[in-house]
Order: structure tokens, then C-alpha cells, then sequence
């Protein structure tokens, strides 16, 4: 159930309309959203391949599948990452970067 998220705040910034909202990566934004009681703030969701490419993402990227958000929250992103490893240890993609955290919903666990 999407309660605070807008398709818009997951489109592709190049403009090109790409927006694919996935109900999964959602719940977890939710739960994170309810979790530190701070809105999340959606910095890259989905990405067209021109500007993933453009922006230096893997050409794997799970923005192209429109699972993956980068998110930033009131709290530091290594928080943010502590949990989220700590409530899904066997999967995911969940990444710590200094300014914001990243959180795919892959079947596989990966962290970086």
C-alpha cells in the first residue's frame, strides 16, 4: 500500500517518462519511512539504459527494472543501512554510499 510515495518522485530524472513503481520495493520504503518517523526522500529510482549510462550506472542496474531507490532520510545513511540489513539479512540489494543508501528489491542478497 502506498501511503506517502507519488509515481512522479520515482521517474527517471532525464524526464523521458519512465516510472514503474514496484509494490515490494514500496512496502520497504514504507517500513523504513515508519521506522525512523522521517519522510524519504527519493534521490534516483527508475532510469531509462540512456540515463543510467549517463549517470555512471551498471548496466545491470536494478533502476532499469524499476526496483531499486537511492533515498536519503533525516538520519545518517549508515543508520538507514544498519537496519535494513538487519530486517532483510538473506536479501536484497542494500547499499551504504557516505550521502545517501540504496535498496533494491533482487531475490539474492547483495551488499556493498
Amino acid at each position: 500500500m502506498m501511503r506517502h510515495f507519488k509515481r512522479e518522485e520515482f521517474a527517471c530524472r532525464c524526464g523521458c517518462g519512465y516510472a514503474v513503481m514496484d509494490c515490494e520495493l514500496i512496502e520497504v520504503l514504507e517500513d523504513v519511512r515508519e521506522h525512523f518517523n522521517s519522510q524519504v526522500h527519493i534521490n534516483s529510482g527508475c532510469r531509462c539504459s540512456k540515463h543510467n549510462k549517463e549517470v555512471g550506472g551498471k548496466p545491470n542496474s536494478k533502476h532499469k527494472l524499476g526496483i531499486a531507490a537511492d533515498i536519503t532520510l533525516a538520519v545518517p545513511p549508515n543508520e538507514v543501512f544498519k537496519y535494513l540489513n538487519e530486517k532483510y539479512p538473506n536479501k536484497y540489494g542494500i547499499g551504504n554510499y557516505k550521502t545517501f543508501t540504496h535498496i533494491d528489491v533482487r531475490r539474492k542478497r547483495a551488499r556493498w
